[in-house]
C-alpha cells in the first residue's frame, strides 16, 4: 500500500480533486502515471483516477495532448471499453477519472495462471479485439495494447483502459529506461519502432503479442534492454507459440503470426477483421483442442544480447516464426481477395517486401553503430539519441510559405503533412501552426502537420425563398452560416412554414457563421366574422368590406321580427374566414302591411268576417248593449295601412 504520494505530485490520499473526487487509496503505478481509488462525491460512485508525473504535465505538449486525448477516449462508449467520465486540473496536478473496474490486469492473470488453454485465451482476445474494433471504427489507434491495459472483472468481463492516451505520453516514454519502458517496448510494432507511426494495424500486432502471450505464458520477445527487444522486432519472427507449449493447435500458430507479421500490410487492416479470424478459427477447433490443459516445455535463458546477423531463409526459401514453416492464411481486409499470403513476405523473393519493393539493407551499418555504442556503454541511449528513436525540436515555421517550412523541418530531420485553414490575418499559402508546436520535441523522421492559410473564408448566402423554414437551419450550417432571427407574417399567397424573403439576400461575401434572418409565412390571415343578424345591413356591409369580406345581398324579405333595412340572416355565420371569401345577407323589408277595409254599416258578423280574412284580429266596443248589431266605426278606420296580424276594434251598436 502507498503512503498516500506520488513523485512530483502532493500528497494524494485524503485530498479533493477539483472539488468533487476525493481520493481514498493507491492501486497502481506506471512509468508515466499512478492510479488511484476515489469517490465521486457529487454522483456518490467509485471512480479511478489517473495523476501523470508532475514532471511531465509541466511540458505544454504533454498536457495539450494529455487533454485532446482524454476527450477523444471519453466519447469512445463500449461495455469492453473502461469509461472516461472527466478530466481536469488541481493546483497544477492534471487528472483523468475513468470507471473504476475491481479485478485483476492481463498481466496478472497470465502471470497466475498462464498458458491459458486455447478456448480461455480466444475469448479473452475476443473482448480485447472488440474494443479495439469500436476504437478503430471511430478512427482512434490505442498505440500501447500490452496485458497491463486490459483489466478483467470479477465476472470475467473484459474491459480495455488507456485510449489514446500512449499518445499523449509518445515523449516521455522514449526517454524512460524503467521496467515499464521495456513492457511497453515488448509490445511496439516495427513500424512503431522504426519510424514512430501507429495505425489500426500497430494494435493488431499488439494483440498478437498479447495472443502470443496467453497461449504460452511469456512475453515473445524479451531482453535485457529496450534496444534488444526494439531490435527483435524489427529484425526478429515471432516464436510459433507451440514451439514453446505443444499442445496449442496450428491454426493458432497461424493466427499469432498473421497478426504479429513485420510487414503492416501483412496484417489485417483493423482488429475487427483480425476478430473475424479469431471467431473463425475457434469455431473450426474441437473441444478437445479448444479445452486441453497446456504444459510449457522448459525454457532456455532468454536471449538479450543484440543479433549480429539479419535473419536467414531456410533452404526452401521460405522465412517464418521460429520452430515452424511460414504458415498461410487467407488474406482478410485486404480489398477482399483471398490469395495465400504469408505474414512475412512472399516465400519465392526472400529478398522483397511484398509488392516487390527491394528489402532495405540497413543492418551491417546499425550494427557497427550498436557495437560501437554498447561498447562505449551507449546501449539503449544511441536507439534514442542518433538512433531512430532520437530527438529533435520543431523549428519555427509560421509565417513562412509552404515550400520554405517544408525545408526548415527536413533540416531538423522531420517529415511534412499538411492541411489547409482559412485565416482572417494570413495570407493564403502561408504556414498557420505546426503540430506539435515550436518547441516540442518529436522523434527524428516523424511527421510535423503543417496548418496552411487557405485565406479568408467566404460563403454566399443560399436562395432561401420558397423552401421550407423547417430546412433552413441545416441549409445554412451547412453553408457556415447561422440561422438569424425569425419572423413571421401573413400571405394570402405563400403556403404557411415557407420562407417569404431573408436578410442578407442570396449570394455575397459572407463571414462563417453570419446569421441571416428569415420572414416565414404564417399562410392566410384568418378573419373573425360576427354574425350580423337584426343589426343594420349597412354596417355589417361596411364591416365585412372592410376586412376583405366580399359581401353578397340576398332578396330582402319582410320580417315581423327584424325591422327593415336590417339583416334577417347571414351565410355564414360567425365564424372564421379569410380575405376574398363571401358572406351572404339578408335584409328585412319590415313586416306586411294590410289597408283595413270599410266595414261601417255592416252587421258585426260580416265586418268580422271581412276583418279576419284581411290577416286582423278584431275587437268590439259595445253601444247601449250592441242590441242592434250594427257597425258605426272602426279603429283604425278603412283604407289605413296597419301591419298584417293587428287588432281592429269595431264600434258596434
Amino acid at each position: 500500500m502507498s503512503t498516500g504520494t506520488w513523485p512530483g505530485v502532493q500528497p494524494v490520499v485524503g485530498r479533493l480533486l477539483d472539488g468533487r473526487y476525493r481520493v481514498l487509496e493507491h492501486l497502481a503505478d506506471g512509468g508515466m502515471a499512478s492510479v488511484w481509488l476515489a469517490v465521486d462525491e457529487r454522483l456518490d460512485r467509485e471512480v479511478a483516477v489517473k495523476l501523470p508525473r508532475r514532471d511531465l504535465v509541466s511540458d505544454p505538449t504533454f498536457a495539450s495532448r494529455f487533454r485532446r486525448e482524454a476527450r477523444s477516449a471519453a466519447r469512445l462508449g463500449h461495455p469492453h471499453v473502461v469509461s472516461v467520465h472527466d478530466q481536469g486540473e488541481d493546483d497544477g496536478d492534471l487528472f483523468l477519472v475513468m470507471e473504476y473496474v475491481p479485478g485483476r490486469t492481463l498481466r496478472e492473470l497470465v502471470t497466475a495462471e498462464g498458458p491459458l488453454p486455447a478456448r480461455r485465451a480466444l475469448d479473452l482476445l475476443d473482448g480485447l479485439l472488440q474494443a479495439l474494433d469500436a476504437a478503430h471504427a471511430t478512427g482512434l489507434i490505442h498505440r500501447d495494447v500490452k496485458p497491463e491495459n486490459v483489466l478483467i472483472r470479477p465476472d470475467g468481463l473484459v474491459k480495455v483502459a488507456d485510449f489514446g492516451l500512449a499518445r499523449a505520453v509518445t515523449a516521455a516514454t522514449t526517454t524512460n529506461a524503467s521496467g515499464t519502458l521495456m513492457g511497453t517496448v515488448a509490445y511496439l510494432s516495427p513500424e512503431q519502432v522504426e519510424r514512430g507511426i501507429a495505425d489500426a494495424r500497430s494494435d493488431v500486432y499488439a494483440a498478437g503479442l498479447v495472443l502470443f502471450e496467453l497461449l504460452t505464458g511469456r512475453k515473445a520477445f524479451e531482453g535485457d534492454s529496450p534496444i534488444s527487444i526494439a531490435y527483435q522486432h524489427v529484425h526478429g519472427s515471432v516464436p510459433a507459440p507451440s514451439s514453446l507449449v505443444p499442445s496449442v493447435p496450428a491454426e493458432l500458430d497461424a493466427l499469432v503470426a498473421l497478426g504479429t507479421a513485420r510487414d503492416p500490410d501483412q496484417r489485417p487492416t483493423g482488429a475487427g477483421d483480425y476478430l473475424v479470424e479469431l471467431r473463425r478459427v475457434r469455431r473450426d477447433l474441437g473441444t478437445a483442442e479448444l479445452d486441453v490443459r497446456p504444459v510449457r516445455r522448459a525454457l532456455a535463458a532468454p536471449t538479450t544480447a543484440v543479433p549480429t546477423a539479419r535473419p536467414t531463409t531456410d533452404q526452401g526459401g521460405a522465412t517464418g516464426p521460429v520452430g515452424h514453416p511460414t504458415t498461410r492464411l487467407p488474406r482478410t481486409g485486404h480489398d477482399g481477395d483471398t490469395d495465400a499470403m504469408t505474414p512475412y513476405g512472399d516465400p519465392a523473393h526472400p529478398g522483397e517486401h511484398p509488392g516487390g519493393r527491394p528489402a532495405r539493407r540497413r543492418w551491417p551499418a546499425v550494427a557497427a553503430l550498436l557495437a560501437l555504442l554498447v561498447a562505449a556503454g551507449g546501449g539503449a541511449g544511441w536507439w534514442f539519441t542518433l538512433g531512430p528513436g532520437g530527438m529533435t525540436q520543431v523549428p519555427r515555421v509560421a509565417t513562412l510559405d509552404q515550400g520554405a517550412a517544408t525545408a526548415a523541418l527536413a533540416s531538423a530531420d522531420l517529415g511534412v503533412t499538411t492541411e489547409e485553414t482559412f485565416s482572417e490575418t494570413v495570407a493564403a499559402g502561408t504556414v498557420v501552426a505546426s503540430v506539435p508546436a515550436v518547441g516540442a520535441e518529436v522523434h527524428k523522421h516523424s511527421s510535423v502537420r503543417l496548418v496552411v492559410s487557405r485565406g479568408t473564408e467566404r460563403y454566399g448566402a443560399p436562395g432561401l425563398v420558397g423552401t421550407a423554414a423547417s430546412a433552413a437551419q441545416g441549409t445554412l450550417e451547412a453553408g457556415h452560416l447561422r440561422l438569424g432571427a425569425v419572423t413571421q407574417t401573413w400571405s394570402e399567397t405563400v403556403a404557411a412554414g415557407t420562407i417569404v424573403s431573408q436578410d442578407p439576400p442570396p449570394g455575397g461575401q459572407l463571414k462563417p457563421g453570419t446569421p441571416v434572418a428569415v420572414v416565414v409565412s404564417q399562410g392566410r390571415q384568418p378573419i373573425q366574422v360576427a354574425d350580423w343578424t337584426g343589426k343594420p345591413a349597412d354596417d355589417a356591409t361596411s364591416a365585412l368590406t372592410q376586412a376583405g369580406i366580399k359581401v353578397v345581398t340576398g332578396t330582402a324579405v319582410n320580417s315581423d321580427t327584424v325591422a327593415q333595412g336590417s339583416v334577417v340572416s347571414q351565410t355564414p355565420g360567425a365564424s372564421t374566414l379569410h380575405k376574398g371569401d363571401t358572406v351572404t345577407i339578408v335584409v328585412s323589408k319590415g313586416p306586411v302591411m294590410v289597408a283595413v277595409p270599410q266595414v261601417v254599416g255592416k252587421q258585426r258578423d260580416e265586418a268580422t268576417q271581412l276583418l279576419k280574412a284581411a290577416g286582423f284580429q278584431v275587437a268590439y266596443q259595445e253601444i247601449l248593449g250592441g242590441f242592434f248589431g250594427t257597425v258605426r266605426g272602426s279603429d283604425p278606420g278603412a283604407g289605413t295601412m296597419v301591419r298584417k296580424g293587428s287588432t281592429v276594434t269595431l264600434t258596434i251598436v
